[in-house]
């Protein structure tokens, strides 16, 4: 299986180049390969087929492997997740107070069983019992089961190293309103945390009854979340030796030794990415992206050079290192059954480096440890670093962050420091993570000083024009998503930031990544073209529906699903419900999720199934009520049914907390123009303009209703400014000729009458005018 999956991905490009060439081909000649692979088992050929394997528990595996289970016992991974005992909890449940914003919470036991009173789903103070401890070091969490099968993780949490309760979200008290509330879907474990704390989660989430039935085989992340379900490798190895047949993979479901070091990285990236899960994992997966589908460089999760801004849990960041394209692995720092690091200091970079040229003054110009010097301070005096800290590696190359109150981490993109950046685009500076009292023109300089003034230009200025939409990094981002040098994850990002500059040269970027042999760029292509017409859409994207990667076909089939005026033939459409089908089992999984409900509620208002778009559309807002393109999505299908009093109160609500989304306010001054509510509107669309001064056609929309209202300044203003953004646009021409002729400017509406014909000679109108005109 393994080896035709191999060969599947060395013709990925020539398969893909046949989909977009010769789509009648593929209808012929790919479904019939692909359902003979996927559906034609070795019982077809009279050969009985193995019992699937099942997960039978780390203690199974200990009379074999006994040194790696040693290693693993007192983990983070034996401690993710546990029952709440004398042995598990860290925390003081002493009567033990913890007061924060004005909250009192006390933790206590009782019959042996723990206990904390906080405020509860109402913000009422309440007594809640702990079921469970979630992680070990340097915090731990604490579990409360709710109805509905959920378990909640409190806010407050066990400072392993100070030895005290604190609030993981101090700054403000949340309304218990807030996603983020610990009651609320943001503090799920089912959802938000068991997959990476227990092995072989299963969420069992139902959307009709809003019910979880969540079960596991470990609590905890035994050896089975890595090496798969054992059962057959068990029933192999406690056959007598000489009975033992000769079977592949000593029977286990997955590969871990004897593999590249992608395969390995991705081995540890279903938890240690930030991803939408499509389903549970379940191991058998033949490419990532069939279980999940990882973030890209985006602006709420990175910096704009691919650092760490949120939780992003590592694999996003060492997939644009180095070391990760030279085939570095997890396991050459990482004892991969202890998860500790295998040498200690600068050791553990000098496995690779050299100690002569890396490990001297020379290269770092900092004290080593043993030298004469002043630690760095806080301003309270206690000692942040000590002398010799800047001689190490990590310091420099992974500067990190801290999340979760106390959890420092550090970033696994191996980076040099580049304060150059920090100064042009507001990245972090790696030399102020020590130097806090100086500024990047100070590290700027000093690494001149010590390297020389050459810089490599790095992608992420081009990433931060791209986001900033800048017109003159257009061609820096076409580079950039075509270049195989750069990393997947840099490239698909330059695919998502393109559909910010619509033309030939981007469409035809876009188009070829279609047939990249990276899934990632696949399916950042499928969601973002955009083609003239959508005859080309579909003839683009229906190759994919064939694509042997789940996340790539499943997208293909949403972007199909939203068009109606698409005819698949017989084969196509038996194959686009399948897929189709595929798509809305991923969303269903993710149906405790916003998103996922979104998802839904857009894909049955291209399916003309409008209560169920109206239900998941309302069932993300219930799950999430600042989760904004739910309620605008569904205030333009109210507006579509004619319920505009429905869309206003949304599309309000919209602006109102986030007056940043200018689209929005451009939406609801339409809206409102609709409605007749006209000065209103006047206002939305000021808005709009303001925000988007390079959208011609928000003063185009402006100009025209004031232009009703009788308010003439105005709206020549606005038409002029629409037109000097587009001067050639014969709409915005004609509006204005239009608009000086009714006032008598009979020179100027000329002046616009003869733009018309001189830039568009093939139209008739722009005569018309002129005729007109010059007949008054």
């Amino acid at each position: 299986m393994s080896r035709t999956l191999e060969i599947s991905g060395l013709n990925m490009k020539k398969w893909k180049i046949t989909g977009v060439v010769a789509t009648v081909v593929i209808i012929l000649s790919i479904p019939f390969y692909l359902l003979k692979h996927k559906y034609i088992t070795p019982s077809s050929y009279g050969v009985q087929a193995k019992p699937a394997a099942i997960f039978v528990g780390t203690r199974k595996c200990m009379d074999c492997h006994q040194k790696e289970y040693d290693k693993w016992r007192d983990s983070h991974h034996d401690h993710a997740m546990e029952v709440a005992d004398d042995n598990t909890v860290l925390g003081d449940f002493d009567n033990a107070v913890f007061e924060n914003h004005g909250v009192t919470s006390r933790f206590y036991q009782k019959d042996g069983r723990f206990f904390v009173h906080t405020q509860g789903s109402n913000g009422k103070m309440d007594d809640f019992e702990v079921t469970h401890t979630f992680g070990w070091y340097p915090l731990q969490q604490y579990l409360v089961p709710f109805p509905g099968g959920r378990l909640q993780c409190l806010p407050l949490a066990w400072d392993i190293k100070e030895k005290k309760w604190y609030h993981l979200y101090p700054k403000e008290p949340l309304s218990p309103n807030d996603w983020l509330y610990w009651t609320n879907a943001g503090q799920n474990w089912n959802g938000m945390c068991a997959e990476c704390h227990s092995t072989d989660l299963r969420k069992n989430y139902d959307l009709k009854s809003d019910v979880y039935q969540t079960t596991w085989s470990d609590i905890d992340v035994g050896c089975e979340a890595c090496h798969g379900p054992g059962s057959r490798h068990v029933e192999w190895a406690e056959m007598p030796d000489m009975a033992r047949p000769q079977v592949e993979n000593y029977e286990l479901v997955v590969k871990t030794s004897g593999i590249n070091s992608r395969k390995l990285v991705e081995l540890c990236a279903p938890c240690h990415a930030r991803r939408a899960a499509l389903g549970d994992y379940t191991h058998a997966e033949p490419d990532f992206l069939d279980s999940m589908l990882p973030s890209l460089l985006d602006e709420n999760l990175y910096f704009t050079d691919g650092q760490i801004l949120e939780e992003v849990y590592v694999y996003g960041s060492f997939t644009q290192s180095k070391m990760y394209h030279r085939d570095v692995r997890c396991n050459d720092c990482h004892d991969v059954h202890n998860i500790k690091l295998i040498k200690k200091g600068n050791d553990l970079c000098l496995q690779c480096h050299r100690a002569n040229e890396y490990d001297t003054k020379a290269h770092h110009f900092h004290k080593n440890i043993g030298e004469k010097g002043e630690p760095i301070r806080s301003l309270k005096g206690d000692v942040l670093f000590d002398v010799g800290t800047g001689a190490e590696c990590v310091q420099c190359h992974m500067p990190g962050r801290t999340y979760m109150g106390i959890d420092y981490r550090p970033d696994h993109s191996f980076r040099l420091p580049r304060p150059d950046l920090s100064i042009r685009i507001g990245t972090p500076d790696a030399c102020k993570r020590c130097h806090m009292d100086k500024t990047s023109q100070w590290s700027d300089k000093t690494i001149t000083e010590w390297y020389g003034p050459g810089r490599r230009r790095h992608y992420g200025s081009i990433i931060d024009g791209g986001r900033k939409r800048r017109p003159d990094i257009r061609k820096d981002l076409i580079r950039l998503a075509g270049d195989p040098l750069y990393p997947v994850i840099v490239r698909a990002t330059a695919i998502s930031l393109l559909t910010a500059y619509p033309g030939e040269d981007t469409f035809q970027t876009i188009k070829l990544a279609l047939m990249d042999d990276e899934a990632l760029i696949r399916r950042t292509a499928v969601e973002r073209i955009t083609p003239t017409n959508q005859k080309m859409l579909t003839e683009l994207i229906a190759p994919l529906l064939y694509d042997p990667v789940k996340a790539v076909r499943i997208e293909a089939a949403r972007r199909l699903a939203e068009e109606p005026s698409w005819r698949p033939d017989p084969d196509q459409e038996k194959v686009f419900k399948a897929v189709l089908k595929e798509f809305v089992a991923s969303m269903e999984y993710s149906a405790d999720f916003a998103f996922g409900r979104y998802n839904l509620g857009n894909l049955y208002v291209a399916l003309n199934r409008p209560e169920e778009a109206i239900r998941n559309y309302l069932a993300a807002i219930k799950i999430d009520g600042l989760f904004y393109p739910a309620k605008v999505n569904l205030a333009m299908f109210y507006n579509k049914r004619g319920e505009n009093d429905k869309a206003e109160e949304l599309l309000r609500e919209v602006v109102k907390a986030h007056p940043e989304l200018h689209e929005t306010s451009y939406s609801l001054g339409l809206l409102l123009a609709e409605m007749k509510k006209y000065d209103s509107a006047v206002v939305y669309l000021k808005k709009a303009a303001k925000g988007m001064p390079e959208h011609a056609r928000v003063y185009y929309n402006l100009g025209l209703l004031l232009q009703y209202l009788k308010r003439d300044a105005e709206a020549e203003d606005a038409l002029l400014t629409a037109l000097k953004i587009e001067p050639d646009s014969m709409d915005y021409l004609y509006a204005l000729g239009d608009f000086y002729l009714k006032r008598g400017k009979f020179q100027k509406a000329k002046g616009i009458a003869l733009q018309m014909v001189a830039k568009h000679p093939d139209k008739p109108i722009g005569k018309e005018l002129l005729g007109i005109i010059e007949k008054l």
